[in-house]
């Protein structure tokens, strides 16, 4: 029998979220070794679960849950967000202009190919989600990294994006608040992209997931806000601040010109029908949750748990030697920098490795960010506090074993 083997379009395709360490992480608990995780953003293993009326909405609705939907997701649900869109202001988006998936990752990549071709060019953040370079590649196309800037609340380098945009650029993906750096945009930067749009006659992709988990004083603005006359897809979700990622409830908006993207709703409405419907009975959780209270108001003020425990990962991390970090403004996650004069090791992903190896704790490596130097990890702060204390004491116990000097291997060990 002729050997089954992948497809080559899986040549430069990565993940690595959910790869070679992870699996390194399963063996050893496989073998009786228990790790501690602070790699993935599922709120569900650390206790932070949806609120209980949305899970009772679910239930009353799933015998009426067991048909298709309509592709494009059910009537009431994409009512709910049109409207939630009209009340931040984005009066132009209307329950045609919504399509609801399982999930923002199953929209990225369909709304990704609904819209390349081979050889297109999509600028993306460094550091970025991963997936959306992953489904870039994926759909024919080529990403193009634009660097956001740690010395700048890790906000994107908008001379690096303009230099970076050639003849074959038909996209800019803005991911606000960021994974995995928590950098919350300004309006300033926003415009910024807006007008290089304009200038290029680029789409935007504004990744918006996050967009209700902020700290202190930041301010979640939408792109498409001030972008009204450009073509822009706006991501958002149930997972995070609802807490529902394994539900599988996502949407995204299309605004611009509607000539503009007539053709492409077109496309993306075909692919729609393709995977026949999101899931049904998620779907029927959206207006509750949109409508109703905002149970994550609770968690991110002054004395909630993810207030708290960032607050206490960016202490304890910044307390090691030669360990930096900016302090995230959204998201779920600190994305510290180790001091290469202090840790001056080759390889980032060896260093997780040798971290889980003999510290059993589990974190992700920087590059798997598609960041370009092996000097940054990210954190995520869902664990509890002492979770949080204990992670960080063993990081800063296999630092402080490690000498200045660097071998092939990446380290020479005292």
């Amino acid at each position: 029998m002729r050997p089954m083997q992948h497809s080559s379009k899986l040549q430069n395709v990565r993940y690595e979220l959910r790869g070679p360490i992870l699996q390194a992480a399963k063996e050893m608990e496989a073998e009786g070794h228990r790790i501690l995780k602070m790699n993935l953003g599922d709120t569900a293993p650390f206790g932070l679960e949806a609120p209980e009326s949305v899970v009772v909405d679910m239930i009353h609705h799933l015998r009426g849950a067991q048909g298709y939907s309509d592709s494009k997701g059910i009537f009431s649900a994409r009512t709910a967000i049109s409207q939630y869109y009209q009340t931040r202001g984005l009066m132009q988006i209307g329950v045609e202009d919504i399509f609801i998936g399982n999930g923002v990752s199953e929209l990225i990549s369909m709304c990704l190919q609904a819209f390349m071709e081979n050889g297109d060019e999509v600028l993306i953040p460094a550091p970025d989600y991963p997936l959306w370079t992953a489904a870039v590649t994926l759909t024919g196309g080529k990403p193009v990294h634009y660097l956001c800037d740690e010395d700048e609340q890790w906000w994107p380098d908008m001379a690096d994006v303009e230099a970076k945009i050639t003849k074959r650029t038909k996209a800019i993906v803005i991911i606000n608040p960021n994974n995995p750096t928590g950098a919350v945009y300004p309006r300033h930067i926003l415009e910024q992209f807006a007008e290089l749009a304009r200038k290029h006659r680029l789409v935007l992709f504004s990744d918006e997931i996050y967009e209700k988990i902020r700290y202190e004083d930041a301010e979640h603005i939408h792109t498409a806000s001030v972008a009204e006359d450009v073509c822009c897809l706006t991501f958002s979700g149930l997972s995070k601040a609802y807490r529902m990622p394994g539900y599988r409830a996502g949407w995204v908006a299309v605004t611009g010109p509607r000539a503009a993207t007539q053709a492409y709703r077109e496309g993306l409405e075909l692919l729609a029908s393709l995977r026949l419907c999101p899931n049904v009975p998620a779907q029927h959780a959206i207006q509750t949750c949109l409508g109703g209270y905002q149970s994550i108001e609770a968690l991110i003020r002054p004395g909630g748990r993810l207030r708290e425990q960032r607050d206490r990962a960016f202490e304890l991390l910044t307390a090691i030697p030669g360990v930096t970090c900016v302090p995230a403004a959204g998201a779920m996650y600190l994305f510290p920098r180790l001091d290469p004069e202090l840790y001056p090791f080759r390889s980032d992903e060896q260093f997780v490795l040798d971290l889980l190896k003999e510290q059993k704790i589990l974190v992700s490596h920087g590059s798997a960010f598609n960041w370009p130097r092996p000097d940054h990890f990210r954190f995520v702060i869902l664990p509890a506090v002492e979770d949080i204390e204990e992670a960080v004491r063993r990081i800063a116990t296999f630092l402080g074993s490690y000498r200045i000097g660097a071998t092939d291997q990446g380290y020479v060990q005292d």
